[in-house]
C-alpha cells in the first residue's frame, strides 16, 4: 500500500472505509499482506464508536447494545491492501464459556503470528485502564515489538486533572514494559483526541515500523 510521504488528508484517507470481509476462523483471514491496523478493547469500552467516528461513517462498525455480541474479526479497507480490523470484544461474562475460549484463541493467534499487522489500537474506558484481560492482551502482543496506540475512551466522564493523570500513568506503565506507543485520551461523544487519533493510526499505514509516532501529552 502506498502512502504518499507528504502531508496527508487523514479525514479524508480514513473516509474511503468500507467493509470487506468478516471472518470467524483464523484460516478464513485475508492473505496475509498490506498492512493491517487492529482495533481491541473490552466489551463496551467504545471500540466501534471508535471507528465510526474516525472514519466519520455512521455505522460502519455495528454497535450493539448486547455488550459481547461481536464474536468475529471484521475487516474495512482503506485502500488497496490497506485494512481497519475491527476485533472481537472480550470481558463479557455472560457469554458461553466455549465462545470465550474461542475469541481467545482467535485473538491470540491474530495477534501473536499475523505478519500483516503493523500496530494495534488498544480502547480502555479511562475510569477503568489496564483491566486483567486488557494485560492479557498485551501479553499475547508486545513481544512482536509493534506500536501500540492506546486510546482511553469515554475521556469526557473525567475532569481535566484526572484524564492527565490517567494518561501519564498508563504511558508510564506500558513504556516500562518496553512498548512503542501513543496515549490519547478520547471521547465519541464530543470528539475529544480525534485528529491525534486520525493521524496517529493513519501513520502506521505510512510507516511500517510505527517508530515516528510521538507521544500525545
Amino acid at each position: 500500500m502506498n502512502i504518499p510521504v507528504e502531508k496527508t488528508n487523514w479525514e479524508a484517507f480514513f473516509q474511503r472505509a468500507q467493509f470487506h470481509i468478516t471472518v470467524d476462523a483464523y484460516a478464513g483471514l485475508p492473505p496475509d499482506q498490506g498492512i493491517e491496523v487492529a482495533f481491541a478493547g473490552r466489551s463496551n469500552a467504545g471500540k466501534s464508536s471508535a471507528i465510526n467516528v474516525l472514519t466519520q461513517r455512521n455505522r460502519l462498525a455495528y454497535s450493539s447494545k448486547t455488550p459481547g455480541r461481536t464474536q468475529h474479526i471484521n475487516y474495512f479497507s482503506v485502500g488497496e491492501e490497506g485494512y481497519l480490523v475491527d476485533l472481537p470484544g472480550y470481558g463479557y461474562a455472560e457469554v458461553p464459556k466455549a465462545v470465550k475460549l474461542h475469541w481467545q484463541r482467535l485473538l491470540a493467534d491474530y495477534l501473536a503470528s499475523r505478519e500483516a499487522l503493523k500496530g494495534l489500537v488498544l480502547l480502555m474506558d479511562i475510569r477503568h485502564p489496564l483491566t486483567v484481560l486488557d494485560e492479557q492482551l498485551l501479553e499475547w502482543f508486545l513481544p512482536r515489538q509493534k506500536p501500540v496506540i492506546v486510546l482511553l475512551t469515554k475521556s469526557d466522564k473525567l475532569g481535566r486533572s484526572a484524564r492527565a493523570q490517567t494518561v501519564r500513568s498508563v504511558r508510564q506503565t506500558l513504556t516500562d514494559r518496553g512498548a512503542t506507543l501513543t496515549v490519547i485520551p478520547f471521547s465519541s461523544l464530543d470528539r475529544e483526541g480525534l485528529e491525534p487519533a486520525r493521524q496517529a493510526v493513519g501513520e502506521l499505514f505510512r510507516n511500517e515500523t510505527g517508530r515516528e509516532i510521538s507521544a500525545v501529552p
